[in-house]
């Protein structure tokens, strides 16, 4: 029986071979070796062109479908419900004692009973349409890109389309996700072994293009993905700031630190404030040493928004050389929900996906400004970067994913009812 089975054996052995041996040739001819050199054959265009065509079709289909059924269409994100006009506790409140009241409003500073719905209306709208907590789900899309997770609108139309959908998961699965696994591990272990190699050469300096973040300075970026740091690093070199890991990120870390400085904390030393603050200073003065890369946010929001800066960054009287970073939905969604998905299960949706395409932009660098706090220089550079991302300007903190409202945004309502209600110190010493 044994004797049987070898020649069969061999067989296998010599076809798996064969096989990984045209794989590895497939990838280093028309991905990796291009990539090195910034050659493109095109085919990344074709694809995407192709992709964009198959998924206006299905949008279409979609549409004309549930028009036939009379199946409502959900439009992510609408306004229908509720529609809010830029106006101020004080505006709202007058209009509300003036449709109740005969009496102007000017004349009556003391508390009203009618002044209790305002605040429960804002109650009742920030329920129905919290614009905080909606940035930490997956940006829904107006169109089908053949991914179940990605539209509400999914349901059995017609059997072309289930079929196209059935072969899309096929590809995707298939034959993108084997792929990237793939590259993902040749890339890992090129990136060790060349930054080893790296750090045996002679320090050195590159070019940096316009507006492209130079020694010295603080680069910033909203933050969507993981990935952010992968797509920037492709565009230019940077200094990296982070939590000491172990296991495989411990072993990349290692590995970036032969090549050039980052500045790597242990989990002690993560919460002191002062510490960290010196560590960047630090590394900036050093005109030798690589741009600080820094994401303010301090976690991932879904592509739509840009949330509150944190100063730390902003304190040390560096230049900084704001990022703009922006995913095109369509072919896949690059927002890491970490509170719902691990890392392994975002990577896996990841490379299941179509593509991942974004957009970056290089702002002119920006210094603070005399008078200026850091505070106030950290929303500056964060208005920049939504406004060229065409992304929302939200003042809330990221880390209302996973903690309350700080007792100081309730307080600064009070303040400022209270301020309507009695005015000022200067206001109550006139009079």
């Amino acid at each position: 029986m044994f004797l049987s089975l070898c020649p069969f054996d061999n067989l296998v052995c010599i076809l798996l071979g064969i096989s990984f041996t045209v794989w590895f040739t497939l990838l280093l001819v028309f991905i990796i070796v291009p990539a090195i050199f910034g050659v493109s054959f095109g085919i990344r265009r074709l694809y995407m062109k192709t992709l964009l065509k198959i998924f206006e079709w299905a949008t279409l289909r979609i549409e004309r479908g549930a028009k036939e059924k009379n199946h409502p269409l959900y439009k992510p994100y609408s306004n229908a419900i509720i529609a809010r006009e830029p106006t101020s506790l004080e505006q709202e409140i007058k209009e509300i004692r003036r449709s109740g009241s005969n009496r102007d409003f000017d004349s009556a500073s003391e508390f009203e009973m009618s002044d209790i719905f305002y605040f429960a209306r804002r109650g009742v709208e920030s329920i129905m349409d919290d614009e905080v907590t909606k940035r930490f789900s997956a940006e829904e899309l107006e169109s089908w890109n053949l991914l179940t997770r990605s539209n509400y609108n999914f349901h059995y139309i017609s059997l072309r389309l289930t079929v196209l959908w059935g072969l899309g998961l096929l590809i995707r699965y298939g034959f993108l996700l084997p792929l990237r696994v793939t590259l993902a591990f040749t890339g890992v272990g090129l990136l060790v072994f060349l930054t080893s190699v790296i750090g045996l050469l002679p320090n050195g300096s590159l070019p940096a293009g316009e507006n492209k973040p130079k020694n010295g300075g603080i680069c910033v970026a909203n933050h969507t993905s993981p990935i952010d740091v992968i797509i920037l690093a492709s565009d230019g070199c940077y200094a990296m700031v982070g939590q000491i890991h172990g296991g495989l990120m411990g072993v990349i870390q290692r590995s970036m630190v032969k090549a050039c400085p980052h500045i790597w904390f242990e989990r002690s030393e993560v919460k002191d404030r002062h510490l960290v603050a010196k560590r960047l200073s630090d590394h900036v003065e050093d005109k030798s040493k690589l741009p600080i890369l820094i994401f303010p946010e301090g976690t991932c929001i879904n592509n739509t928004s840009v949330m509150m800066f944190k100063k730390g960054s902003f304190e040390i009287g560096a230049t900084v050389y704001p990022v703009a970073i922006k995913y095109d939905p369509r072919f896949g969604d690059a927002f890491w929900n970490s509170s719902k998905f691990g890392m392994v299960n975002y990577l896996l949706r990841m490379m299941s996906s179509w593509a991942i395409v974004c957009s970056v932009w290089y702002l002119p660098p920006m210094s603070r400004e005399e008078g200026e706090d850091a505070v106030q220089f950290a929303n500056r550079v964060k208005a920049a970067i939504a406004r060229q991302g065409g992304l929302v300007d939200l003042l809330w903190d990221g880390g209302l994913k996973r903690g309350k409202v700080k007792d100081t945004f309730k307080e600064e309502q009070q303040k400022l009812y209270s301020k309507m209600l009695v005015g000022t110190q200067e206001d109550r010493s006139r009079s």
